[in-house]
């Protein structure tokens, strides 16, 4: 269809340079003059302006209408995954909660992290799909469908048939011009060339407001799917890049989550503590001085004296050797071993927790000296 289109505009374009040449060979004869000639190349150059158009907004529709195909199918199969993963968060949170592991929580609580952070970025993608529906999709649909481009095309295709009829038209001129040269002095011609003139000019005079009512329409659809069009791509591109930049986030906080449980698994095993002796917790002066620690020698601890240390990581007992840590505790620490764990008390509970999660100090309130006990 398109090729036999090309072929007609062609074939027309032939026929306005052969009227054109007609008319300057007779336009000296008192009947089509120099002003014929200057209209038909206005409107020549405006019918090749408004076919340069029409083909522009048609490949522009074309390529909006693939876009708003992508995202749509983009939407669908984001919408299988958003299943897919909340599907998955939620199977990742109910092993977390039933906990029926009996030798620890680590997998607990790493399954809980996976949860909710997959629950996250199930939410994040959400978010995205209706971006890409309401914000790129929705507006380019509209633009497809809407209103200024239809109307502007049936000017434009007004405006080619009208022309066609003044092609038609000026050759009925040049033939009634001849019969005229040949006949002269026949009143019936003469009249009938002016009656055919006549209508000539009235079709001119309209074809030439239609044709620039029809590229005005044309240039501003034009440059309203240009600019859109360029704003929809700009906003599926900034929504996936906000994306994009969230799930990375969710991701490093995920991973740092799983490496500290897997640095948990990979550290040494409590030490045994049943044959241990605990020494009774210190005096309020004794936790408020503080005693140095003696050097460690050969891969063995020395003993040491007591002193108070700030929680800095949370900590959960895996036994009833353990003792649970807060954020903020301060806990009288009365032996470190080798192995990287310290025994103390907090809360009036003594148990073996991680060394490397307290930060000693020397000097503190007495307050806090207090609610160790």
């Amino acid at each position: 269809m398109e090729t036999i289109r090309k072929q007609a505009s062609k074939l027309r374009e032939q026929v306005a340079r052969q009227q054109q040449a007609v008319l300057r060979q007779f336009g000296g004869g008192g009947y089509g003059g120099s002003d014929t000639v200057i209209t038909d190349e206005e409107e020549f150059h405006r019918h090749q302006k408004l076919e340069k158009l029409y083909l522009s907004t048609r490949s522009a529709k074309h390529f909006q209408r693939d876009i708003v195909r992508g995202v749509e199918g983009y939407i669908v199969t984001g919408s299988k995954q958003v299943e897919i993963g909340t599907k998955l968060s939620e199977d990742s949170r109910r092993y977390g909660s039933e906990n029926t592991c009996t030798s620890g929580n680590t997998l607990t609580r790493a399954s809980l992290s996976c949860a909710n952070a997959r629950a996250q970025m199930e939410k994040e993608r959400g978010n995205l799909l209706k971006t890409l529906g309401t914000q790129v999709a929705e507006p380019l649909r509209a633009m497809v469908m809407g209103a200024p481009l239809e109307d502007a095309r049936h000017l434009a295709q007004r405006y080619d048939r009208m022309r066609q009829e003044a092609e038609a038209q000026t050759i009925e001129v040049s033939k009634r011009q001849a019969k005229v040269r040949e006949n002269p002095g026949n009143p019936e011609l003469v009249m009938k060339l002016e009656s055919t003139e006549a209508k000539l000019q009235d079709l001119k005079s309209n074809m030439t407001i239609l044709g620039k009512e029809a590229a005005s329409a044309m240039a501003g659809v034009e440059d309203q799917q240009q600019n859109q069009t360029l704003q929809r791509l700009i906003t599926l591109v900034e929504a996936e890049r906000n994306y994009h930049q969230r799930i990375l986030e969710v991701i490093e906080r995920l991973e740092g989550e799983m490496r500290f449980e897997q640095q948990r698994i990979e550290a040494p095993q409590t030490p045994q503590v049943e044959n241990i002796t605990f020494s009774p917790p210190p005096s309020y002066e004794e936790a408020n001085d503080g005693v140095n620690a003696s050097q460690m020698h050969n891969g063995t601890s020395d003993a040491m004296g007591y002193f108070l240390g700030e929680v800095m990581f949370p900590y959960q007992a895996d036994s009833d050797f353990e003792l649970s840590l807060s954020v903020g505790d301060y806990v009288v620490i009365r032996e470190v071993a080798s192995s990287g764990w310290a025994e103390g008390e907090c809360k009036g509970k003594a148990g073996w927790f991680p060394y490397d999660y307290i930060e000693r100090r020397d000097r503190v309130l007495a307050t806090k000296v207090i609610e160790v006990f």
